[in-house]
């Protein structure tokens, strides 16, 4: 397979989770992807632990999130450093960095600064929330973006608090948008040779996650979500759309028309509701009605009755039973990284992770190779990007082995 963005470099100034994600995803498409972290501690991710779990001296989090990477290790307040990465950012195709807004100005490193140097180059840059406005100080952390989108009060039930995602969902939809953007300047690049700029932030990518519910909000002011009781799973969906309790598990029921539904689990009671308007204005009464019901049997009975009917519906699954089923192990989620080991002597260090979830002409996306150690290529980068006549280049001042 040949790599959509094989031939590409990136330049990572980014940390933690947003930006290192985005360069993933352009890793995983073939791009070469340099990371330049600060010494001697380098990324803040390498020990911000996901549920506290590290191997090898880093976070699992953090192997996760930069594989397929080459680490730089650079101070950017060092006048040779500095040099050093100015060169380099004359050669790559992609910068991408989220500082909070004015950091890489007074680093000389912003998009106006670094267009002077590379005119063609894709600049990409996430903020918390924007470069302007009176929130554009604050910290860009995914539980306080979160907060103020709105989100938490679109889950959990009717007279109970607000609930955010239990996930970094912010920092990851503004990765995935970044590198959509990236992407479409690198193809208008080729087409005409023009460089350019994409921004976005947590709260604007989280506000476009919500793109129906302000949508109806926007368009009709006076309507307000409404939340449902302990089995719904929006606010503004009709019954049955929820999670029910069944004697051994949970089962989710999507869109379905309720007098059918209640036929074929034998509740009688739903038969009644035959005016669709109903399943809204009484979306309580009936979920309260299923919830009973479907927690006399377990699950499985449950499936067994509707999904011949083409009901939609499924199981609640953990994790685990997840991992364990036929059709996870059907789509090949899981894929194995390795990193040689800190003295070289040893065996490499294998850490198993999710993939991209990706594929290109029928190709899963794997590439192999595990997250780097703080400045693991800095010599071989130095060597490469070196000033011309400085030693480590050719006669030509050109860097030993070109790019990538």
């Amino acid at each position: 397979m040949s790599a959509p963005l094989a031939g590409t470099t990136v330049l990572d100034f980014s940390q933690f989770l947003a930006g290192p994600v985005a360069a993933l995803r352009l890793g995983d498409l073939g791009a070469r992807v340099i990371k330049v972290e600060r010494p001697p501690v380098g990324d803040i991710g390498r020990q911000l632990a996901f549920a506290g779990i590290a191997k090898d001296g880093d976070t699992i989090s953090f192997h996760a999130m930069n594989r397929n990477k080459e680490s730089l290790s650079a101070d950017l307040k060092d006048e040779d450093d500095l040099a050093l990465v100015r060169r380099m950012v004359s050669s790559v195709d992609v910068i991408i960095e989220n500082f909070r807004p004015g950091v890489m100005k007074r680093l000389g490193l912003d998009y106006d600064s670094v267009r002077r140097i590379n005119p063609g180059i894709v600049y990409g840059s996430v903020s918390g929330y924007g470069a302007q406005g009176p929130w554009a100080a604050k910290p860009g952390q995914d539980l306080l973006a979160q907060a103020v989108s709105g989100l938490p009060w679109t889950a959990g039930t009717a007279g109970g608090p607000p609930v955010p995602v239990g996930l970094s969902i912010a920092d990851h939809l503004a990765s995935c948008q970044l590198a959509l953007g990236v992407a479409a300047l690198l193809a208008r690049r080729e087409r005409t040779g023009q460089g350019g700029l994409v921004e976005t932030s947590l709260l604007e990518s989280v506000l476009d996650f919500q793109f129906e519910l302000l949508s109806v909000s926007l368009s009709e002011p006076s309507f307000q979500p409404r939340r449902g009781g302990i089995y719904s799973a929006n606010a503004y969906l009709a019954a049955p759309y929820g999670v029910y309790p069944t004697s051994d598990g949970y089962l989710a029921i999507a869109m379905n028309p309720v007098p059918r539904l209640g036929s074929l689990i034998g509740l009688e009671a739903l038969t009644d509701f035959e005016d669709p308007a109903s399943w809204s204005e009484r979306r309580d009464e009936i979920a309260a009605l299923l919830g009973d019901h479907l927690s006399t049997q377990p699950t499985q009975h449950w499936l067994d009755l509707l999904e011949p009917a083409d009901i939609w519906c499924a199981p609640v699954l953990t994790l685990s039973a997840l991992a364990g089923s036929e059709a996870f192990a059907s789509i090949a989620m899981v894929q194995e990284v390795s990193r040689p080991s800190e003295a070289g002597t040893g065996p490499p260090v294998t850490i198993r992770t999710t993939r991209s979830p990706l594929r290109i002409d029928g190709d899963r996306l794997t590439p192999p190779a595990g997250a780097p150690r703080i400045g693991q290529h800095s010599a071989a980068l130095r060597a490469e990007f070196a000033a011309p006549g400085a030693p480590g280049t050719t006669r030509e001042g050109q860097p030993p082995g070109g790019m990538a």
